[in-house]
């Protein structure tokens, strides 16, 4: 009999970023904002709201597929994944054509947001059991291709809309993105039972070790260190987004920016939170996932401290090393939180585990913009006619210091479970 082809696991981060690349398109939604609205006047807000439907339903579908995904196996969610988004664009743009809002926000919003959330964790969770030896830049890879989406889109979004249309753009697309979608499935698959890469060797298993543990999803969420977790990644996020829901007015209230060299710097920033997903899980590999979130609290408050100061002395320069800094650490904390859960729960449910711990995703797209948005309202409504808008967000961006400060802390008490029998008890 002929002996089995080793697997190559090596097949799979690429099949990985093809499917976060395509999803990833989701950021370059607001390409559609003006185009949309020149169609159709009367729909104000509409691509917002769009926008937000859809990430909504990434989180809540994770949330709740993620079971189902372990059950059935990556390939057959990516496969369904790719049917959802594809199929959620064409619908879309039937109704951008056709004038039917109600389509639009059910095809886009509600079908593609379900896609967007099976499609985000089918590949990490291959992933994480693919690489139990690497598993921070396995994750990294993939959700680079999320982080790096919206840059590829963007440009082309924008030449199909001049060319054919939005509803032909979103038909377009669609399709292509369910075909490139389907072909990357076929190459997601679980590892064979107790398979391990070549030349590592699993931690022993014996008494008082820490061997990996094996918990089911209702385990998880019943420790404390998924919950630490989960808030660690809902401020992580909170402060990435208070600053990217109002980065190019800030820049502009701030600094003096036009709105042209607002969207240069929005798109540089789109670059390093991209590529901050590669290099931060990656350096997780080496110094440890608890040791790259302190890291990521401990500079971003002080940051968020310093921004003020820089827009109050005019240090533009400054400022942007500071901001593409803490969207390094955004898109860091995107990459580097699947390893985490695999490495205090174990890989096989970690697609159920990570599912649901993206709702912090969820809460932070709420909570971050309201927050800065608000307080910027209320500090414009406070200042004296011709005012300088130097200081309008200082509130908001020492209100974000101190909630770093309390991710420091939530971060420095997370510890493994200590044990397979208290793992057994949890």
């Amino acid at each position: 009999m002929a002996a089995m082809p080793k697997p190559n696991r090596w097949l799979i981060p690429p099949a990985a970023v093809a499917i976060h690349l395509c999803v990833g398109s989701v950021y370059a939604w607001s390409v559609f904002n003006k185009p949309i609205a020149a169609l159709h006047p009367a729909w104000t807000s509409v691509s917002a709201y769009t926008f937000s439907i859809a990430i909504a339903l990434l989180g809540i579908s994770a949330a709740f597929g993620g079971t189902w995904l372990e059950r059935h196996g990556p390939k057959r969610a990516a496969t369904l994944a790719a049917l959802l988004f594809g199929g959620g664009m064409a619908v879309g743009g039937l109704g951008v054509g056709t004038g039917q809002l109600w389509l639009l926000y059910l095809g886009y919003g509600v079908i593609g947001g379900v896609g967007l959330g099976l499609a985000y964790i089918s590949p990490v969770s291959a992933l994480v059991k693919w690489f139990p030896d690497r598993r921070g830049m396995a994750t990294g890879m993939a959700v680079l291709g999320f982080g790096g989406g919206a840059v590829i889109a963007a440009p082309v979004m924008r030449w199909l809309i001049d060319s054919s249309g939005v509803p032909a753009t979103l038909y377009t697309l669609g399709g292509v993105y369910a075909v490139v979608m389907l072909l990357a499935a076929r190459a997601l698959r679980r590892p064979p039972e107790g398979w391990t890469p070549e030349g590592w060797t699993p931690p022993a298993v014996g008494a008082g070790s820490r061997a990996e543990p094996d918990l089911t999803l209702g385990k998880a969420v019943r420790t404390r260190q998924f919950w630490l977790l989960w808030f660690m990644l809902f401020i992580n996020i909170s402060a990435g987004i208070s600053i990217l829901s109002q980065g190019s007015p800030l820049m502009q209230d701030v600094f003096g920016r036009t709105p042209e060299q607002a969207a240069v710097m929005l798109s540089v920033i789109g670059g390093f939170n991209a590529g901050g997903r590669f290099f931060w899980a990656t350096i997780s590999d080496y110094i440890g996932r608890r040791a790259v979130f302190l890291i990521f609290f401990a500079a971003q408050a002080l940051l968020f401290v310093l921004i003020p100061q820089f827009g109050a002395s005019g240090s533009w320069l400054l400022f942007q090393i500071a901001v593409v800094t803490i969207f390094s650490m955004y898109g860091g904390g995107f990459a580097t939180i699947p390893a985490f859960l695999a490495d205090l729960f174990g890989a096989r449910n970690v697609g159920a585990v990570h599912g649901v711990i993206l709702l912090a995703w969820s809460a932070a797209g709420i909570a971050g913009p309201i927050l800065i948005t608000r307080t910027r309202e209320l500090a414009i409504a406070a200042l004296p006619e011709g005012a300088s808008r130097v200081h309008v967000y200082d509130t908001t961006l020492y209100i974000m210091a101190g909630v770093l400060v309390l991710g420091f802390v939530l971060g420095w008490r997370v510890r493994p479970l200590p044990s397979a029998r208290e793992l057994a008890g949890a």
